[in-house]
């Protein structure tokens, strides 16, 4: 398979490559105008840890011709799980301090060269976490920064108790869109929803660990603004949770009657955008084709919806094309957790690829970009 790398760590150093997010420069910057921005983390027994011994590492890559080729810029210290995002001339990194950690964000006015620290409230410390993973201890992953209607909106998590799966509390921040991001006074918490078992619908049986993380915030056609959630369901598979945020993104509520939607690839990470042309939604995201197999992500697909609710499947973009066992390539390999963009008439996609050498499909060794040409045409 033909890839094109941003980053690279052997499997042997027991550091994993993770949260890959991207964005291009505006072409008026003043510096490196058009390129294009790619963030990734680290985790893992042998990846870089801080002082309360988490993982919180994050480089920063640039491409200066279109995602041919990359190379690193700088690395930013606690900084994990975040969004790299454009906004009024600036970039942006929206995140956690650490795995489980506080909520934080940094500035570049140089093209992602140097940042802003989040030193406290005045200067992008937006929320403090806990000590030792003692609550709050905010999650997320890179998902989408939404601009509606005058506000920033982004989802995050309470992992409170802290365990991974049942634990998370979905919540949302918001700004308005002209204030200083990097106040804490600018932004907006909502209140946290915790999962509860009892809303799981009976004929699903039992599940493992069931629980939402890593929502979308997005805009519905009846311009309500909804968090559309991964959704932890095994031994189910493709479902997703819809939570209605309210009050510019003061309260959020969830129904169980009408809140699980059929979503392909719901239980693994994705990312919803809105297309400015087409008006469809778009989704890149590991729709499950062996449900015995329900943590499947050894295949990349592009999907479509009118309205959020009902998904179609477009195209297969990625898929294991190594000499391995059905069983075999489940197990080690996965193109998944993409952060994706528009890009004039094509589709621009940053990858976390376990490919070729991981020690499995969630541990990835690569960081990979793509693009779709002429995505338009394929719906």
């Amino acid at each position: 398979m033909d890839l094109t790398h941003v980053a690279f760590s052997d499997a042997a150093t027991r550091s994993y490559l993770g949260s890959p997010s991207l964005t291009r420069i505006p072409p008026d910057a003043p510096r490196y105008p058009g390129a294009i921005v790619l963030t990734q983390d680290y985790f893992g027994p042998g990846c870089p840890r801080n002082h309360e011994d988490e993982e919180h590492l994050t480089t920063v890559h640039r491409s200066l011709d279109d995602g041919r080729t990359w190379r690193p810029v700088t690395h930013v210290a606690n900084a994990f799980w975040s969004s790299v995002f454009c906004h009024r001339g600036a970039l942006y990194l929206l995140g956690c301090s650490q795995q489980y950690g506080s909520i934080a964000i940094r500035r570049s006015d140089d093209g992602g060269d140097t940042w802003t620290h989040p030193a406290d409230e005045s200067c992008g410390l937006l929320a403090r976490g806990g000590v030792r993973r003692e609550p709050p201890s905010y999650h997320c992953a890179p998902v989408p920064v939404l601009e509606h209607e005058g506000r920033l909106y982004r989802a995050f998590e309470d992992c409170d108790p802290c365990v991974w799966g049942s634990g998370f509390q979905s919540l949302v921040i918001s700004a308005d869109a002209d204030s200083d991001l990097l106040c804490a006074d600018s932004w907006a918490i909502s209140n946290p929803i915790p999962f509860d078992h009892a809303w799981a619908p009976a004929e699903w049986g039992a599940l493992e660990r069931p629980g939402w993380l890593e929502g979308n915030l997005v805009a519905a056609p009846d311009g309500r603004l909804l968090n559309i959630l991964r959704f932890n369901s095994t031994p189910q598979v493709d479902i997703a949770a819809v939570v209605t945020v309210h009050d510019e993104g003061r309260r959020i509520e969830f129904d169980p009657a009408t809140g699980f939607i059929d979503f392909p690839g719901g239980m693994t990470k994705f990312v919803i955008r809105r297309d400015p042309a087409s008006g469809l939604y778009l989704t890149l995201s590991n729709n499950n084709t062996d449900p015995s197999w329900p943590t499947q992500r050894n295949i990349l697909s592009l999907h479509a919806s009118e309205d959020l609710a009902h998904w179609r499947h477009v195209r297969t973009l990625l898929r294991d094309d190594l000499a391995h066992s059905w069983a075999d390539s489940v197990r080690l390999t996965g193109f998944q957790y993409p952060d994706w963009h528009f890009d004039g008439e094509d589709i621009i996609a940053a990858v976390r690829t376990a490919y070729r050498g991981a020690h499995n499909f969630h541990d990835a060794n690569r960081i990979t970009f793509h693009r779709i040409e002429r995505f338009r045409e394929l719906l």
